[in-house]
């Protein structure tokens, strides 16, 4: 039979159901559960073996109490004629073996014309009670289309159909839009929230009935967005006006480097400081350096000032010592005057052994110290391959601290100051090729030109004679020279040894006697090493000494060097140094 027991299929009817004797919907097949072979529109109703329910022992009606407030097929007559009019129960049903006892049900022809199932009284059959009124009792009939669905679902389904209007915005049940996801606190702020925003919403969504759809939840994420909105605006603003900021202040600099006075100090300055310039440093990066020493208020100040200077492209590196809180114009003044230059000056043709002194005195040292450091260290300052190692040298940083003027900090170390000067050395060097103009000489290496300029600058008492004192030495060190026989001797050379600086050095005889790779009185050809720390006059000379066949020169007044071919012109020419030093 039916899901409801009352079908026109192959299971029986319940004796007790109230409209025994129902055939269905108008000749439609039952929706579950019915067989399909037997015939429904034969008339009458279909007899049966036996009664399924004959064990079962039913003592009472099951749908005494069921009572149903409406009849919602009141629209749905059968004939216009109730078939149950006159049925009535009077009794319970008695159940035996040869099937059910049908009482005083009579059959209700399919021809007759019908009345409403329920007698016009919602309430009852025929009177009686109605029985669909208990909670455990068959559902009223439905239609064959809606006999698959659950009776809760097709309520549901009912009242959807019923209640949906396009036009009514539907509230969400996702947790997402209801917010039941969020915190308790959060759901009620964002209930409010939405409460507080949906008469502002409504024209904004009236158009457009999705959007009214979305709901609560969708306001509520506008004002996520608005709230987002705000924030972002107030970013953009702050982006903005601090741009205006950085653009005013750059604006404002430009027009005051370009227009506006820069700020400077008055006055000479107090108290004293000493500044370093390093070699090849722009008018820009001295001002970097006076202004962080305090000597000037701003570079700009001392870059116009030393513009304005007719001298004061001729600043030059070197050790300074300038006050605090100068004006620029006098900074500038200062610095072109010799007294403030605070350098350590090397002059050409000072020995090692004086420059170790001057560094020792520079420094407030004990004195040796810068000699110790010099013999200890001089591997590790920077010497050349071509320098000699060769253990007789007497000093082998001798020829290689070139003179200069040097920057010589108060508490520098000893060795910083001596790796400058060999720095400078092997620039210095670097330019003259030394190499090849000692192979163009017939030198034996780059350290012999070192020696010869070192001999033209301590032989030569003018700078205008260095080119004819350095063919002198050429001429000497020749093989077949019969004047000297290969021997230079010069007195400088003995001064060297003897570490003096004297014009009598004695005789010749009693100097051929010194034993000493530097005596040039009794050795043939350069000594061992430089004598001293040419400059690049004597090193220029060195290398391009002049023609002549000179072998002899000697000074006969301040500034006036005679130069002799013979030994016998020599010695005329001594006599007239004599007399000039005897008339002094």
């Amino acid at each position: 039979m039916t899901e409801y027991g009352r079908g026109s299929g192959s299971e029986p009817w319940h004796p007790e159901d109230p409209l025994y004797g129902d055939q269905g919907w108008g000749g439609h097949q039952a929706a579950h559960g019915q067989d399909q072979g037997q015939g429904q529109y034969d008339g009458h109703q279909q007899p049966y073996a036996q009664d399924p329910y004959a064990q079962q022992g039913y003592q009472q009606d099951p749908y005494a109490q069921q009572q149903y407030p409406q009849d919602p097929y009141q629209q749905q007559p059968y004939g216009g004629q109730d078939p149950y009019a006159q049925q009535q129960h009077q009794q319970q049903p008695q159940y035996g073996d040869g099937g059910w006892d049908t009482g005083g049900h009579a059959a209700m022809p399919y021809g007759a014309a019908q009345q409403h199932p329920y007698g016009g009284n919602p309430g009852e059959y025929g009177g009686q009670a109605d029985h669909y009124g208990t909670p455990d009792a068959y559902p009223p009939p439905q239609p064959p289309g809606r006999r698959d669905q659950a009776p809760g679902e097709q309520s549901h389904a009912q009242q959807q159909a019923q209640d949906w209007d396009p036009d009514v915005p539907q509230e969400e049940t996702h947790p997402f839009f209801t917010g039941a996801d969020e915190p308790a606190d959060d759901r009620e702020a964002g209930r409010r929230s939405r409460s507080r925003s949906r008469d502002d919403d409504r024209d904004e969504y009236d158009d457009d009935p999705r959007e009214s759809r979305r709901g609560g939840g969708e306001r509520r994420g506008k004002d996520k967005k608005k709230s987002r909105n705000g924030c972002a605006c107030l970013g953009v603003a702050a982006v903005l006006v601090g741009g205006l900021g950085v653009v005013g202040y750059f604006g404002y600099s430009y027009y005051q480097s370009q227009f506006g006075e820069a700020p400077d100090y008055t006055g000479s300055g107090t108290g004293s400081v000493e500044v370093e310039i390093p070699e090849g440093a722009y008018g820009n990066e001295i001002a970097n350096i006076l202004k962080k020493a305090g000597v000037v208020k701003s570079e700009d100040a001392f870059i116009s000032a030393q513009g304005a200077n007719p001298k004061g492209k001729s600043l030059q590196a070197g050790v300074y010592l300038l006050k605090k809180e100068m004006s620029a114009d006098s900074a500038v003044e200062l610095m072109l005057d010799p007294k403030s230059q605070n350098a350590l000056v090397i002059p050409e043709g000072t020995s090692a052994a004086d420059i170790y002194a001057k560094i020792d005195k520079r420094l407030d040292l004990k004195a040796g110290t810068t000699a110790g450091v010099a013999k200890t260290k001089a591997e590790s300052l920077g010497l050349p391959d071509w320098a000699d190692d060769d253990p007789k040298i007497k000093d082998p940083l001798e020829g290689f601290l070139f003179p200069a003027a040097y920057a010589v900090p108060k508490g520098s170390k000893p060795e910083d100051t001596l790796k400058k000067m060999v720095t400078r050395a092997n620039q210095e060097y670097g330019k003259l090729d030394l190499e090849e103009n000692a192979k163009k000489l017939n030198l034996k290496s780059p350290l012999d030109v070192i020696t010869v300029a070192s001999l033209v600058q301590k032989e030569g008492k003018y700078k205008h004679d260095f080119d004819k004192v350095a063919r002198v030495v050429y001429n000497r060190l020749k093989p077949d020279n019969s004047e000297t026989v290969g021997r230079l001797e010069f007195d400088s050379t003995v001064n060297y040894i003897r570490a003096e600086s004297t014009l009598d050095v004695g005789a010749v005889d009693d100097l051929r006697k010194i034993d000493d790779p530097y005596n040039t009185y009794s050795i043939k050809g350069l000594p061992l090493g430089p004598i001293s720390n040419p400059g690049a006059d004597a090193l220029h000379s060195a290398i391009n000494p002049a023609d002549g066949p000179w072998y002899y020169f000697v000074s006969v007044t301040e500034d006036k060097t005679v130069f002799a071919v013979t030994n016998e012109e020599h010695e005329r020419n001594r006599e007239k140094y004599e007399q000039n030093k005897a008339g002094q």
